[in-house]
C-alpha cells in the first residue's frame, strides 16, 4: 500500500486552501501540516469543514484537549482553521474568541484572546 497522498483527489476546496497557502509563501510542511488539521476537524463534525458553525470549532477544540492533545498542536490546529475560515472561505472567523493554549511547568493553561 502506498501513502504517496499525490495520487489522492483533492477537492476544489483543498485545491483553494492549497493555492492560498503557496500565494502566501507557506513552507510545504506548513502546507501539509493546515491540511491535515481541517481534514481532521472535517472528520471530528462528519461533513465539509466549510458547513462549520463556532459551535462545532469548540467542541473540537474540547475534543483535542481531552484527548491528550498538547498545546503546541492545539494552537496549529487553530491556526490552520483560522486560515481555512478568514482567507479561504474569505469568513469572518467563527471563534474570534478561541482561546489559546500553552503549556508550562507541566500545566495547560488556555486563555480567550481579546482584540
Amino acid at each position: 500500500m502506498t501513502s504517496d497522498t499525490s495520487l489522492r483527489p483533492v477537492s476544489p476546496l483543498r485545491a483553494r486552501m492549497i493555492e492560498d497557502m503557496t500565494v502566501r509563501g507557506f513552507n510545504e510542511h506548513t502546507r501539509r501540516d493546515y491540511v491535515r488539521h481541517v481534514r481532521s476537524f472535517a472528520a471530528f463534525i462528519g461533513r465539509s469543514p466549510d458547513t462549520a458553525t463556532a459551535e462545532d470549532l469548540r467542541l473540537f477544540q474540547l475534543h483535542q484537549t481531552r484527548t491528550g492533545l498538547q498545546p503546541p498542536s492545539i494552537n496549529s490546529a487553530v491556526s490552520a482553521l483560522r486560515f481555512f475560515f478568514t482567507v479561504t472561505l474569505d469568513r469572518p472567523d467563527p471563534r474570534a474568541g478561541s482561546p489559546s493554549c500553552r503549556g508550562r511547568g507541566g500545566s495547560r493553561r488556555c486563555s480567550a484572546s481579546r482584540k
